[in-house]
């Protein structure tokens, strides 16, 4: 209600500014010192001349940076109320834009980073994305999708979307010889696959249809039962199956009901950190490049250098990615050495690491009301903290997130850091191992006995790690290692003594 005073703002029906409701602001900094715009980006793929001017807007208007999302998005923040109007005018000037409720309805629409260069892919996904978001955005019917309903459609390929930890995924697969898309619901993985596979050219259609099934049928009196993993607990994948052929009836053919699991090229060998590092295209002699992005957060020097980058070496265009980082796509062989060094001058990491290509964190209690804790600050801190005592040669995910709404998807990490309260230690964590997606797909389980502080979580990271490295097996995984291993076993690792014993 900070936006109240402004001055020609138009109002709702409601009273409240429809800059704050529809048109995408919102106010969730517990500091109060601005609203934020959450900037969707289909596909996570832009112009650079979009970034271009997004990075104008910040630099005159906001904090001078802004955070990649875990939905391959942007997310600018500290807006002052009188500036909210020229923010908004400007970013639709971009084609790119924050409308509807916090753009959370729906959120982004993610991809594989790489979709469309990716030698290995199945398919472009990239045209569904834009296709289903255009949609989506652009009907009022589906704007009363509920909050954090996400989409996600993956393309078969060596950097995986994590679409089945979705609300709605799509997964390309070869059936007969041909590609087709499976249907998963719910974000549990595979125990919730719908049974069917669709054509390409009805895809969009048939999301849809679940959306508004989804909509149509989930509960609306409480707020924290109304995603669709919940309507899964109410509901036989058969029936809601039923209602889903029902919406399509006029539109397309019914999806094709699968007897067995006859899919072939279901999932490519994914590589953990596909999205830091340099990889060859599809399209001869072009190369992409992974750009680490520390915890997603990024200034207006580092945009105005990607843009430059990306112009002057590459094809004119960037892909964000859920993992927090920025691809750089289109650039020739003959210009990979000069786009490294000016990276590397300019603070930002090409290479890949096992450790550091894999720590995601969720905006934090420093611009998120949710949040119960630092959740960027103590991942950089915590990277700092294992990369001065140890190497990891096999990668490494470690996902902080600050509440149980879990933006950062603490369940599907390696290592997974879900934020709590502490009345002896403050600001904590539950930690939770063995989390994983696509092939790998499992949720993580809590091994932590109470809540850990940081300064806790430090030492006893390290020792769960130093573990791994001395009693895996050839080539074995950590989420694999961790598997095996009871949680007694990791609770003892995570005892007072063993903290103090390897603190230091």
């Amino acid at each position: 209600m900070a936006f109240a005073d402004v001055e020609d703002l138009p109002e709702s029906d409601e009273g409240v500014p429809s800059a704050i409701d529809e048109r995408g602001l919102f106010f969730p900094t517990p500091s109060g010192d601005g609203a934020m715009a959450r900037i969707r980006v289909p596909a996570g793929e832009l112009q650079a001349k979009q970034l271009r001017d997004i990075a104008s807007i910040v630099d005159e208007l906001t904090t001078g940076y802004v955070q990649i999302t875990t939905r391959g998005n942007f997310q600018i923040r500290v807006i002052r109320p009188e500036n909210t109007e020229t923010v908004l005018q400007r970013l639709r000037a971009t084609g790119l834009h924050p409308e509807g409720p916090g753009a959370d309805n729906p959120r982004n629409i993610t991809a594989n980073p790489i979709s469309g260069i990716d030698p290995l892919e199945l398919i472009d996904t990239v045209p569904f994305c834009q296709e289903l978001a255009r949609r989506l955005t652009s009907d009022s019917a589906y704007q009363d999708i509920p909050g954090k309903f996400n989409v996600a459609i993956d393309s078969g390929g060596r950097a995986s979307v994590m679409e089945d930890s979705n609300d709605l995924g799509a997964r390309a697969v070869v059936v007969d010889g041909e590609v087709r898309f499976r249907i998963a619901l719910g974000g549990a993985g595979e125990e919730h696959d719908l049974g069917v596979v669709v054509r390409p050219e009805d895809l969009v259609e048939t999301l849809l249809a679940v959306v508004r099934v989804h909509n149509r049928l989930r509960n609306r009196e409480v707020r924290l039962r109304a995603r669709l993993k919940c309507l899964l607990q109410e509901w036989t994948m058969e029936g809601l199956l039923e209602e889903i052929e029902g919406e399509l009836s006029d539109v397309i053919p019914k999806p094709v009901r699968l007897s067995d699991n006859r899919t072939e090229g279901a999932l490519a060998v994914c590589s953990a950190h596909p999205q830091a590092g340099v990889f060859p295209q599809k399209q001869p002699d072009l190369h992409y490049i992974g750009v680490a992005i520390p915890v997603g957060q990024i200034s207006v020097l580092q945009m105005r250098l990607l843009v430059d980058l990306a112009e002057t070496f590459g094809c004119g265009a960037l892909r964000l990615t859920v993992w927090q980082n920025v691809i750089l796509p289109g650039i020739p062989t003959a210009h990979l050495e000069s786009v490294k060094d000016r990276l590397v001058e300019a603070g930002l990491h090409w290479r890949q690491s096992n450790l550091r290509s894999g720590i995601i964190a969720c905006t934090g209690n420093t611009y998120c009301e949710y949040s119960l804790s630092d959740t960027k600050a103590h991942a950089v801190e915590l990277a700092d903290y294992l990369d001065e005592r140890l190497r990891l040669d096999l990668p490494i995910n470690i996902h902080f997130t600050g509440c149980a709404f879990s933006c950062a998807q603490h369940d599907v990490g390696d290592i997974g850091l879900l934020a709590a309260r502490s009345a002896e230690v403050g600001e904590a964590y539950h930690v939770f191992l063995g989390g994983g997606f696509g092939r790998q797909r499992s949720l993580g389980r809590k091994v932590s006995p109470v809540p850990l502080s940081l300064s806790q979580i430090k030492p006893a990271i390290l020792r769960i790690l130093q573990a791994y490295l001395e009693e895996r097996g050839s080539g074995e995984s950590f989420q694999h290692f961790s598997s095996r291993r009871s949680r007694s076993a990791f609770e003892e690792l995570l005892t007072s003594d063993c903290i103090s014993q390897y603190g230091k």
